[in-house]
């Protein structure tokens, strides 16, 4: 819940910086800002869409709307909206649905708790957050997976590369296709994301604070640069 029409400008600077790079760069804004930044030569995505096309679902936004204003993929099943909305992985594995049927990408978000993390449960959390969200028929086109320890977001806390390693290890082993894009996401920032994006299964990061100013997001998006 961040983003105002004076921070197209910020947009724009990361799309500058961005054009020349090989790898993808991505922003997921709120929705008020979509039809504005899809214009400014980044892709744009959503951070969230109803599992309906359509209806009485009054203050809810669908994923044929979000990709009528421009948006190209949709974020579902974050920690976030599964914390303060209680979404179950039922419910977002009808999301995912509803953005496949839309044309859009999803960006299907699991993750563990501190208190999991610590008692041991990474694995069987997200093993078990994989089978119950993401529907049948995921291909590289149409998924990409974002791994958030929820402990980690915002907080400056990361886990050690080599916990980001077998964890990433762990669920492109269960995914039903390898292929599959697995990004890391919980406090990257500019001086971690080298050697995160360093690892072999992970392909790319979802960047909470630090993409909220060019100055922070920019590096981060050149780590990444330099990896592919």
């Amino acid at each position: 819940m961040n983003g105002m029409v004076a921070d197209l400008a910020t947009i724009s600077a990361i799309a500058g910086a961005a054009a020349g790079v090989r790898v993808e760069t991505l922003l997921c804004l709120p929705a008020t800002l979509i039809a504005a930044a899809a214009p400014l030569g980044l892709s744009v995505g959503a951070q969230d869409c109803h599992a309906k096309a359509g209806g009485a679902h009054t203050g809810d936004l669908s994923a044929p709307m979000l990709a009528d204003a421009g948006a190209r993929y949709v974020i579902v099943g974050h920690s976030e909206r599964r914390a303060d909305h209680g979404e179950t992985d039922g419910q977002v594995s009808a999301k995912v649905r509803a953005v496949w049927a839309a044309g859009l990408t999803a960006i299907l978000c699991i993750g563990e708790t501190e208190a999991q993390y610590r008692a041991g449960q990474t694995l069987a959390v997200l093993g078990d957050q994989l089978a119950g969200s993401l529907p049948a028929g995921a291909t590289p086109a149409n998924t990409i997976i974002a791994y958030e320890p929820v402990w980690a977001i915002g907080t400056g806390l990361t886990p050690t590369t080599a916990e980001i390693a077998a964890t990433h290890a762990f669920i492109r082993g269960r995914l039903p296709d390898p292929e599959l894009s697995v990004l890391y996401g919980g406090s990257v920032s500019p001086s971690n994301a080298a050697a995160i994006f360093a690892l072999a299964d992970v392909d790319g990061g979802l960047v909470g604070g630090a993409s909220l100013k060019a100055e922070t997001f920019v590096p981060i998006i050149m780590a990444l640069e330099a990896t592919a």
